[in-house]
C-alpha cells in the first residue's frame, strides 16, 4: 500500500471502486456545497510556525478521549450508509478502529446494525443517535445501544430537517439501490463492488428495518425515514435523552457560541463543533473557523471535539492548536473503506498518524498538551469568503469511472 500516501490517494481509489450514488453520498454537501468546500479549504489558510533546534525526540501522540486512553486524539465519526461503500462497512471500520486504538461511532442510519457490530468486535464502540418523532423507537434504540455495551452516546442536534443534497436526489439514492436502467448501467462498471454486496445479507438500514413499527419493505422504509426526523427537537429533548442514557453523552452539531454555552448547562460530557460536513446549512462558516471562539467560551467547562474537513494529520494538529481536545474524521476514513475495506481504514489512520507526528516534530513539539495557538503563524484565523474548490486530482483526467 506504499502508493497510497495521502487521503487524496484513497479518495481517488474509492471513486473508481464505488457506484456513483454511494460515492456521491459520501463526497458531497447540500445546495451549492459552499460550506462543504469551505470546511476542507479553510485548513489551507491556517499556517503553522516551524521551530528549529529544539529537542523533538520521544514524541507522544497518545491521549485520552472521555477519560479513556487512545493512540491518537482522534475517532471515527458517524457516517450513514457506510455499509454501502464497502460490504459490511461498519463492521470493518469498527474492527480497524479497535485494532488501531481509537473509538468508532456507529450511525443510526447504518447498514450494519448495533447488534451486528457488537457481535463482530471485542471492545465497546460509540453510538450516534438521531431523534425521531417516534420516541418509543428512540428509547428502544438507546436501550439497544446499552445492551450492546456502547460506551458513549453521540446525540446529533443539527438534523431536525434534512438539508437538500442535490446529488442524492439526482442519483435516486436508496439502500439497496433501486434497479433503474441508469443504476444498472453504473453497477455494471463496478463488478467488484457488486460481487462483494452479493456476499452479504446487509444491504439496508439495519437499525431500522425490523425495529421501527410498520417498516416491512423498501417503500415503507423510505416513507418512515422521510417522516421521522423530528423538527420539535429542543433542549428539553436533550434532557429526556439524558434520562434514558446513563453513560457519557456527546452533543454533536454545535456551530454557535450561544448554543455551546447552553450545551454545557445540560451536563453533557462533550460537544462536537460541527456543521454536519456541510450537508445541512449551506452558507454556514467552516467548522474550523467557529472552533476558536467556541473553545474560548466553554473550553474550560467541557471536552471539545472537532468535526469537519480533516484530510491530514496536519489538519488534526491545527484543530488541536485552535482549541479542540479531540478531532474526528468521517470522509477521510470512508475514502479508505471505499478503496480497500478494513485495510483502507487502517491505511487512512496510518497516514494521519504519520503526518501528525512529522508535523508535530517540525513545529518543535513532543506532547499534545503543549500544542496551542503558539503553533499557529499569524494568530487565530478568522472566516474568509468562500472561493473555489480545494485542489484535487481531476478524476476525469485519470479515467475514473
Amino acid at each position: 500500500m506504499a502508493h497510497y500516501l495521502t487521503i487524496e490517494d484513497l479518495r481517488v481509489r474509492h471513486h473508481r471502486r464505488a457506484p456513483k450514488m454511494f460515492y456521491d453520498y459520501a463526497d458531497s454537501g447540500s445546495y451549492t456545497q459552499g460550506t462543504y468546500t469551505e470546511n476542507e479549504r479553510a485548513f489551507a489558510g491556517i499556517k503553522l510556525r516551524q521551530r528549529v533546534a529544539r529537542n523533538i525526540d520521544s514524541r507522544d501522540l497518545s491521549g485520552t478521549i472521555l477519560g479513556k486512553p487512545a493512540t491518537l486524539p482522534l475517532y471515527l465519526a458517524p457516517v450513514g450508509m457506510t455499509g454501502m461503500q464497502y460490504p459490511d462497512g461498519e463492521i470493518l471500520a469498527a474492527r480497524a478502529a479497535e485494532k488501531f486504538g481509537v473509538p468508532f461511532t456507529l450511525s443510526t442510519m447504518s447498514i450494519c446494525s448495533i447488534e451486528d457490530v457488537a457481535a463482530n468486535t471485542t471492545k465497546p464502540f460509540w453510538y450516534q443517535l438521531y431523534v425521531m418523532r417516534d420516541r418509543g423507537f428512540v428509547a428502544d434504540m438507546i436501550a439497544r445501544a446499552k445492551a450492546a455495551g456502547c460506551s458513549a452516546l453521540v446525540l446529533t442536534l443539527d438534523l431536525q430537517i434534512l438539508g437538500q443534497r442535490h446529488n442524492d436526489l439526482r442519483n435516486g439514492l436508496t439502500a439497496p439501490p433501486k434497479m433503474t436502467p441508469k443504476v444498472i448501467a453504473d453497477l455494471v462498471r463496478h463488478p467488484a463492488w457488486c460481487l462483494g454486496m452479493l456476499g452479504t445479507k446487509r444491504r439496508t438500514f439495519g437499525n431500522i428495518v425490523g425495529h421501527a413499527s410498520g417498516v416491512t419493505s423498501m417503500s415503507s422504509l423510505m416513507e418512515w425515514t422521510a417522516s421521522q426526523f423530528d423538527p420539535t427537537l429542543d433542549w428539553s429533548s436533550v434532557e429526556w435523552i439524558k434520562s434514558q442514557w446513563d453513560g457519557p453523552l456527546i452533543l454533536k452539531g454545535i456551530g454557535d457560541v450561544e448554543d455551546a454555552k447552553i450545551a454545557v448547562q445540560t451536563g453533557a460530557d462533550a460537544i462536537t463543533v460541527s456543521n454536519h460536513g456541510g450537508r445541512q446549512l449551506d452558507g454556514a462558516p467552516a467548522s474550523i473557523h467557529m472552533l476558536p471562539q467556541i473553545a474560548e467560551a466553554v473550553g474550560d467547562k467541557i471536552e471539545i471535539h472537532f468535526d469537519g474537513g480533516i484530510r491530514s494529520g496536519q489538519d488534526v494538529l491545527k484543530a488541536l492548536a485552535l482549541g479542540a481536545d479531540v478531532a474526528s474524521i468521517g470522509r477521510a476514513y470512508i475514502y479508505g473503506l471505499g478503496a480497500m475495506g478494513e485495510a483502507g481504514v487502517t491505511r487512512a489512520l496510518e497516514i494521519i498518524k504519520k503526518e501528525m507526528d512529522i508535523t508535530m516534530a517540525l513545529c518543535g513539539e513532543t506532547k499534545l498538551s503543549d500544542i496551542g495557538p503558539n503553533n499557529i503563524w499569524g494568530g487565530v484565523p478568522r472566516p474568509v469568503p468562500l472561493t473555489s474548490d480545494p485542489e484535487r486530482v481531476p478524476l476525469e483526467a485519470i479515467g475514473a469511472a
